[in-house]
């Protein structure tokens, strides 16, 4: 079709050149040139993608599916910041419970169940040929301060071992468990710290406490009068007390060598602020890769 169009204009062309100054074949063999090499030549095809820049830059729906990582871990992050308040406080309100005023020991002992680290009052007299020990341990001082060596007064010298000793109560026959306190290694044996081993019916403060499960990797309890700790199941069945276990307080005024009271651990596990870090790193890390990957559409 061009070729025709360009022969007729070619025609016109020569026929106006004959009519003028004979110039027809030098004109004319320039023209055909011209349209030689334009047919020669490939059209120019002007190449679009099939995929709009409108389209580019939106987001898929993958895209918008992965922001749910960095928004999942921030408020995880979150989570963590209001557990974090919540054990701190909970962890004031038992210590504040532990200087709170005593309460006599109820007559149905179940009571106890809800009533861990409070102080109560017992009366009666300690079983000491049933005595048992719990450890090792570390002394707590009475400044609160838990030490593993060096001197305090004359008795501290280091690791030792908690006694616990069933107490029949006054006027009724339940018994229950009493950890008297700390020993050290050395006064393990009754024997060492006869001044200390009470007969007579006595008064006491104590802090009531719960059972713990066997920590991994400890073994279990096979009998013996040693315990790593507190297995209720195993001390009641071994003595006949009630499934109730007390920390006696500690006392200025007794006996030299005699267990040192106020060993109470307020033992709640509190990792939140390491685990609120670790989410909101996370959190950000993500949110980095996903604007750098989804939005920005830059390769590693």
């Amino acid at each position: 079709m061009l070729l025709r169009v360009n022969a007729q204009m070619w025609k016109q062309i020569c026929a106006l050149q004959r009519s003028s100054a004979g110039r027809c074949p030098s004109i004319a063999t320039q023209f055909r040139r011209k349209i030689t090499q334009q047919a020669q030549q490939p059209p120019k095809v002007e190449w679009t993608t099939s995929i709009p820049k409108k389209d580019k830059d939106k987001i898929t729906a993958l895209g918008w599916f992965l922001l749910l990582i960095p928004a999942t871990t921030f408020g995880l992050g979150c989570w963590q910041v209001k557990r974090k308040i919540w054990k701190e406080q909970l962890i004031k309100d038992l210590h504040k419970q532990l200087h709170t005023a005593p309460v006599e020991v109820p007559e149905d002992l179940s009571q106890l169940d809800d009533m861990e680290y409070r102080l109560v009052t017992l009366r009666g007299h300690f079983l000491h040929d049933k005595e048992m020990q719990m450890g090792p341990r570390s002394l707590i001082r009475p400044d609160g301060v838990e030490t593993q060596g060096g001197l305090f007064s004359q008795r501290d010298s280091g690791n030792g071992y908690l006694i616990v000793t069933p107490f029949k109560l006054a006027d009724r026959d339940d018994i229950v468990l009493v950890n008297r306190g700390w020993v050290s290694r050395k006064h393990i044996d009754p024997a060492t710290r006869e001044v200390g081993q009470v007969k007579q019916e006595v008064q006491l403060t104590a802090v009531v406490r719960k059972g713990e499960s066997r920590p991994q990797f400890t073994p279990d309890h096979k009998g013996g009068q040693v315990y790593l700790y507190r297995d209720l199941p195993k001390m009641c069945a071994s003595t006949n007390a009630a499934p109730v276990f007390l920390d006696a307080v500690y006392d200025a005024k007794s006996p030299q060598n005699s267990p040192i009271g106020g060993q109470t651990r307020v033992t709640l596990r509190n990792d939140h602020l390491s685990y609120l870090v670790t989410w909101f790193s996370l959190s950000a890390a993500t949110s980095y890769l996903w604007y750098r990957q989804i939005v920005r559409r830059i390769p590693f």
